[in-house]
């Protein structure tokens, strides 16, 4: 599966009524009954609410939300509350496994989970006996059309902004810089120095899509790549950007670049000359990856 790339039910109710009788006409003789103590008689208890015939359980077929598949459940008309579950199950041959579970007591939940292709339908119960089920649904997790940004600051370069590529970085994000230098070399590029205030805009990028679940160029805070950048003190110009996500090692992720038009560009700009490289996984260890470049 192609990673991702970018740059830049009812209730009846019966009710049973008895037939009133009436008295018969004329008089009858007058009997005396034996007289017998008083009986006491217990308080009635109330009976519960009855639930309202509007009460029911729907339930989402699944879909594909931000590159993972969400269904969700609700309960409406509903006066005694229940517990609401819900089910992701994966259609095969033979029995449905559940690929994901959830369950509350607020009358409405959604569940996600990571997408991978196939068939899949949801089942929904409140435990008073109602229950839904979607429809099935075969998905196909698309990737996202790559989005390379590159700008022009204008700004002039600072001194003092290239640092040494050994010093700066994670093993696996000097992978990343060494694997892209030696592609860049194919083409007669200079290779690119790590520097350190463009790997620190890069990994803060890729820690906030994997912390806040999103795959974009620009920030949920409204900042984009110059912003984050500028940010970290770094005022070199012609800045760019590639982002990945799901690529598993350097090698994976470096190749999807290189096979992707934009990205390969902004890899084999030789005006570039540094370059600044971020890696972080999500809760599921899922990998985001970004690339600065700029030339300095």
């Amino acid at each position: 599966m192609r990673r991702p790339l970018g740059a830049l039910a009812i209730v009846a109710g019966l009710v049973s009524c008895a037939p009133s009788t009436g008295g018969a006409a004329g008089a009858a003789p007058e009997m005396t009954a034996p007289t017998t103590p008083p009986t006491q008689t217990e308080e009635a208890t109330p009976e519960p609410t009855p639930e309202s015939d509007k009460c029911h359980v729907s339930v989402t077929s699944p879909g594909i939300s931000a590159l993972r598949i969400q269904t969700s459940a609700v309960r409406r008309g509903c006066v005694r509350p229940a517990l609401l579950r819900i089910q992701v199950k994966r259609a095969v041959p033979g029995d449905d496994p559940v690929v994901k579970s959830g369950a509350t007591r607020k009358n409405r939940i959604t569940l996600k989970l990571p997408c991978k292709p196939g068939t899949y339908y949801a089942v929904a119960t409140d435990y008073r006996g109602r229950t839904a089920k979607s429809k099935a649904i075969h998905l196909i997790c698309a990737t996202p059309t790559p989005t390379p940004t590159s700008r022009d600051t204008g700004t002039p370069s600072a001194s003092g902004t290239k640092e040494p590529t050994t010093s700066v970085g994670t093993a696996l994000e000097k992978a990343v810089v060494r694997l892209t230098n030696a592609e860049r070399a194919k083409g007669g590029c200079d290779p690119l120095k790590h520097d350190a205030r463009l790997r620190r805009a890069a990994f803060g990028h890729s820690a906030d899509m994997a912390k806040n679940d999103y795959f974009d160029h620009d920030s949920q805070d409204g900042r984009d790549m110059a912003d984050r950048i500028r940010a970290t003190g770094f005022t070199g110009s012609t800045l760019a950007e590639n982002i990945a996500m799901g690529q598993r090692t350097a090698a994976e992720v470096v190749k999807g670049w290189m096979n992707s038009d934009g990205h390969r560009r902004n890899i084999m700009n030789c005006s570039y000359t540094l370059i600044g490289v971020g890696a972080a996984k999500d809760a599921q260890g899922r990998l985001y990856w970004t690339q600065d470049f700029a030339a300095g």
